[in-house]
């Protein structure tokens, strides 16, 4: 029963695709060859999730079918729109028809007016440009790493950490990965930037553990800077969104995971802190487990800053961005830098700087991809390594994030 919504939803959007196909062309060959690849679509994505592990969690043939799908729904939406437009304009044109009795008069021979090629023709073009998108979304954007730069001004940094430069990644989620050679190029970019620190927010696999054993060696290749590498635990790492057969088997997951971290020579902060000394002067760098208003709240902002003064220079490692904004950004502990991410930017969206951003998360989180300042405190909400769910990137690239410390005003 709960396909069945779904499956009329999608035959309705296909309805209204195949009236444009059959307006474009006569051809018998290719209308039935339309529908069958539609079906046969629309076939392999309910086998796919029909039998989907909840025990495993996502693979390669859920990613996929999440793809075809995305790849056939999305540009039908756009043709919905245009065609379902035109029958409005058809049925109000059928109803003036009948009103001023045109039809009795014998000067017209329908009620409804023959559908129109040319709106089919504009449909399937504007609807070829988000099918564009998405195929290059799937093929390169999951992969098109970007370098951020921001440089952020603090009157009480130390003089010490004068530009002190930070390199942070969030969600790498390995699971998903299926091309080497872009995350050695990706992990090549990090080294190149060449930072005083190294900080991770999150999720560094979908699920299992396990997923990650096949990259080890490559974010090993990582470089150490001066002053260390830092993480942090997402909401992907608790291993929450599987069925485990015991707790055991879960608790066992859950202790692997927090194993990675070391193994590529991470210091994974639970809720704790650590202090970055330069001659003579420090910081503090401070990390949270999970704390998502709508998602798992494991992290506790006390216990994790109790070894810190409310004088010290603070940098905080949250994952959820949702965080800063119901608990750090009004704490009475200034938090003067906090790092997530998590929001992926949704993996789709527009960014033309200075001119516009947009992405369906921003209707879910206040603060989904960027550098915020509010109240004199900083958030930077990092797009994302990896990929999770849609195997793609459609206008929002995967980041890696440089951030440079000067001491003085914010110039003007």
């Amino acid at each position: 029963m709960r396909w069945l919504i779904p499956i009329f939803i999608y035959l309705l959007l296909e309805f209204y695709a195949y009236q444009a196909i059959k307006t474009l062309t006569r051809n018998q060959i290719v209308q039935i060859g339309y529908l069958v690849l539609s079906l046969a679509i629309l076939g392999y994505a309910i086998y796919v999730f029909a039998n989907y592990d909840r025990s495993v969690g996502p693979t390669k043939y859920s990613l996929r079918a999440s793809a075809m799908l995305l790849l056939t729904i999305v540009p039908k939406l756009i043709i919905v729109l245009f065609m379902f437009g035109e029958d409005i304009i058809r049925v109000c044109v059928a109803g003036y028809t009948y009103l001023t009795n045109t039809f009795f008069d014998g000067t017209a021979t329908e009620y409804l007016p023959d559908r129109r090629k040319f709106i089919s023709k504009i449909a399937i073009g504007i609807a070829a440009i988000p099918f564009a998108g998405l195929l290059h979304g799937i093929f390169r954007g999951k992969y098109n790493f970007k370098v951020i730069s921001h440089v952020l001004h603090f009157e009480d940094l130390p003089d010490a950490f004068d530009g002190f430069r930070i390199t942070q990644i969030s969600d790498i989620h390995s699971g998903s990965f299926d091309d080497v050679e872009k995350i050695e190029y990706a992990v090549d970019l990090i080294n190149e930037q060449d930072t005083d620190m190294l900080l991770f927010t999150g999720d560094i696999v979908n699920t299992m553990a396990k997923e990650m054993d096949d990259w080890i060696t490559t974010f090993k290749r990582i470089k150490t800077p001066t002053y260390g590498k830092y993480s942090v635990l997402g909401n992907h790492d608790y291993g929450e969104y599987v069925t485990w057969d015991s707790e055991e088997e879960k608790e066992a997951n859950f202790q692997a995971i927090k194993d990675i971290h070391n193994k590529i020579d991470f210091n994974l902060l639970l809720n704790d802190s650590t202090f970055v000394e330069k001659e003579g002067e420090r910081i503090a760098v401070i990390g949270v487990e999970n704390w998502g208003h709508n998602f798992k709240k494991a992290g506790d902002l006390t216990k994790a800053s109790q070894k810190v003064s409310k004088e010290d220079f603070k940098i905080l490692l949250s994952h959820d961005p949702s965080h800063w904004e119901y608990e750090v950004k009004k704490h009475d502990d200034h938090f003067h830098l906090t790092l997530s991410g998590h929001t992926h930017g949704f993996q789709f969206g527009i960014e033309i700087p200075g001119f516009v951003r947009w992405s369906p998360v921003q209707y879910v989180y206040k603060q989904w991809a960027g550098m915020y300042d509010e109240m004199g405190r900083y958030l930077n909400v990092n797009r994302g390594f990896g990929f999770h769910a849609f195997p793609g990137r459609v206008g929002i690239w995967p980041e890696i994030t440089v951030i440079e410390l000067r001491k003085g005003s914010k110039p003007s």
